[in-house]
């Protein structure tokens, strides 16, 4: 319930016209199903999937989709987190699409994020690994270098295999523990070669909406 009411408030934000980044997971996915209902309303609308997911998700209820080709700017794109700071930096991908998540809040004028009340935290890694989205020629290579890096570096896995993204690469979750300087970790795991994204989302987020056993939370970016 606590997702629902965060997903669907963030629908409220989406106006006629609008490029519409759509996120992926489980909260985003009840913001997909009430902009379905509003197109249905009358609400003319161009989504931009972040997975295949979503795209078929978006295409089965009827929301018209289009490309960053077509629409290199978005107006607006909402998504879910694995974990909220206060500051609105925050660590994504444990759905996955962690990649082309970061490419559409990007290119995105407004990023705002759905969530339930559990994925704020004071200090980012307090709960969840930081995803690390890894080309699969380079996967020995960069599970040793994460792995002297963090306290936990784990090849996700589905089914007994590897896990493969939609853009055919794999994930090595890793655990660091409270996360300081975010910046600084980011800039560490990028500078890896082979490592195709990281799930940390550093300064992208305008604005948190939290469903919480009292309703809804709205969490802004400190200015």
């Amino acid at each position: 319930m606590q997702k629902k009411l965060a997903g669907e408030k963030a629908a409220e934000l989406v106006q006629d016209g609008m490029i519409v980044g759509l996120g992926t997971g489980s909260t985003v996915h009840f913001t997909t199903l009430a902009l379905a209902r509003r197109v249905r309303e009358g609400l003319d609308i161009v989504g931009i999937p972040t997975s295949r997911a979503t795209e078929k998700l978006a295409v089965t209820n009827g929301i018209k989709l289009s490309t960053l080709d077509e629409h290199p700017i978005i107006d607006i794109t909402i998504d879910g987190a694995d974990e909220i700071s206060p500051k609105l930096d925050l660590i994504k991908g444990l759905g996955g699409a962690l990649l082309r998540e970061k490419v559409v809040a990007a290119v995105s004028k407004r990023l705002i994020i759905v969530a339930d009340e559990s994925k704020y935290v004071k200090v980012l890694g307090s709960r969840s690994p930081v995803p690390v989205e890894v080309l699969p020629f380079a996967l020995s290579t960069v599970m040793r270098q994460l792995g002297d890096m963090c306290n936990e570096a784990n090849l996700r896995t589905r089914d007994g295999m590897a896990y493969v993204t939609d853009n055919g690469n794999n994930i090595i979750d890793c655990r660091f523990g409270p996360i300081h300087r975010p910046s600084e970790l980011e800039s560490r795991i990028n500078s890896i070669p082979g490592v195709a994204e990281n799930g940390l989302f550093l300064g992208m987020a305008e604005r948190a909406i939290l469903g919480t056993a009292d309703g809804i939370r709205v969490v802004e970016k400190p200015t």
